[in-house]
């Protein structure tokens, strides 16, 4: 797994949770000998840790998106002056 922390970080969201949901699934169903079964958990632990940077980063988005420029919770939409 040479590179692996930078190839992680190129992924989405949906392609990481997709190869975490993968390992899961394997480890899961025990067929994966020691050492391999080490080295897909320390890939899915990244994957993870990706996975919720990612989501972090999106839930501040939205928030910095919800609020006004005063620092309120922006409540009104175009549909509500109507």
């Amino acid at each position: 797994m040479s590179d692996a922390a930078g190839d992680i970080s190129k992924l989405s969201f949906e392609d990481a949770l997709k190869q975490l949901e993968t390992i899961v699934r394997e480890l899961e169903q025990g067929n994966v000998a020691l050492e391999r079964s080490i080295e897909m958990y320390e890939r899915g632990d990244a994957l993870r840790k990706h996975c919720d940077t990612l989501l972090k980063s999106a839930e501040a988005k939205v928030e910095k998106i919800q609020l006004g420029q005063n620092g309120e919770a922006n409540g009104s939409t175009e549909l509500d002056a109507q």
